[in-house]
């Protein structure tokens, strides 16, 4: 399961990345558990600290950003496929800090002689999550 930190707690959430939404790297709360931030240290060891990036590059704006968005949900999802049983991964990004956005470019490149425009995104910086396993 994953967890976000909202004030005193880290709650349940899903990933909703969305290329239209305003803050197109988010998670939804789902409800289904909390932990109290007191006493998390006790309670829980960090395995594995991982850094997900992803880039896209392709003709059409939205497509290309969805693609990228995609991408690191895949990889978000294969770092939650390695969490051990009872374990949980945990967002490490803090809103209003160090939270992933994605960064665009657009270049001008000429294609059987006409101009078209040509978009890069990369997540920066890096969405950042730790996978916890529970103290025995």
């Amino acid at each position: 399961m994953i967890y976000k930190r909202y004030g005193t707690s880290y709650q349940s959430v899903d990933p909703d990345f969305e290329a239209k939404a305003l803050n197109e790297v988010g998670f939804r709360r789902n409800r289904e558990s909390t932990i109290a931030v007191d006493g998390f240290d006790d309670a829980w060891s960090a395995v594995e600290t991982v850094e997900l990036l992803s880039e896209a590059q392709g003709p059409v704006q939205t497509e290309t950003e969805q693609l990228l968005l995609d991408r690191l949900e895949e990889q978000l999802r294969e770092v939650l496929g390695r969490v051990p049983e009872g374990g949980i991964l945990l967002v490490e990004n803090e809103s209003g800090h160090d939270y992933p956005k994605p960064r665009q470019t657009m270049k001008n490149v000429v294609e059987e002689g006409e101009n078209r425009l040509h978009f890069e995104y990369a997540i920066h910086p890096a969405l950042r999550v730790t996978i916890y396993a529970g103290s025995a």
